[in-house]
């Protein structure tokens, strides 16, 4: 069933909706998060996640009182919102953050965070935003496709062997509050992973 968002939506009520759905899922699937259950919600209301969701309710309700970011949208430190993030099963990471430096068409992406396991990690991803086809690093099999769409939303293709094997979005809120992390990887491609999956990790900006 659909809905439709009132002209004045509370994120507040939407959260309530759907820790209310959650509790109502227990008996039929005790393993279900709060995160499965605001992208339920979400997609009720017509988003494909909660993050867009989040982001346009947010983009409505005004600044919440933080200074207004200048410079490059995505340009500083993120931290991740796992409550409110739809993690792939494969991926229950512990925490995250990501760094982001944009000169010219290069975006340097560092990331800070702890896997299940409780370890340390670090990585920095250096990307030429052109749209051209750059190896993701010296003797890899992987070529990576980066482009802008706007100022806000960055894309990344990557492929192996000539094959689509992932897809991925960094995409910035309106308000400058908020990155939107989505990867999905294509089934039956090169790696042969069989089905599809997508992961939507919101970062609130530090």
């Amino acid at each position: 069933m659909s809905r439709i968002l009132p002209p004045h939506p509370n994120l507040e009520h939407l959260r309530k909706q759907a820790k209310d759905l959650l509790r109502d899922w227990q008996p039929q699937r005790p393993d279900a998060q709060l995160a499965d259950a605001q992208h339920a919600i979400a997609r009720e209301y017509g988003f494909p996640s909660w993050p867009k969701l989040r982001a346009h309710v947010e983009s409505l309700t005004g600044d919440d009182g933080r200074a207004a970011v200048t410079g490059h949208p995505f340009v500083g430190t993120w931290i991740a919102n796992l409550a409110e993030s739809k993690r792939h099963p494969a991926n229950p990471f512990r925490s995250a953050a990501l760094e982001f430096a944009v000169d010219g068409p290069i975006v340097t992406i560092t990331h800070r965070g702890t896997n299940a396991a409780g370890e340390a990690e670090h990585s920095t991803n250096r990307l030429e935003v052109d749209g051209e086809e750059h190896p993701s690093g010296a003797g890899s099999a992987y070529v990576v496709i980066a482009r802008w769409h706007g100022t806000r939303v960055l894309e990344t293709t990557a492929r192996k062997h000539g094959q689509i094997v992932g897809r991925g979005t960094y995409e910035v809120s309106g308000n400058g509050k908020l990155l939107i992390v989505s990867t999905r990887a294509p089934g039956a491609n090169a790696d042969g992973w069989g089905t599809d999956f997508e992961q939507v990790i919101l970062f609130d900006r530090a």
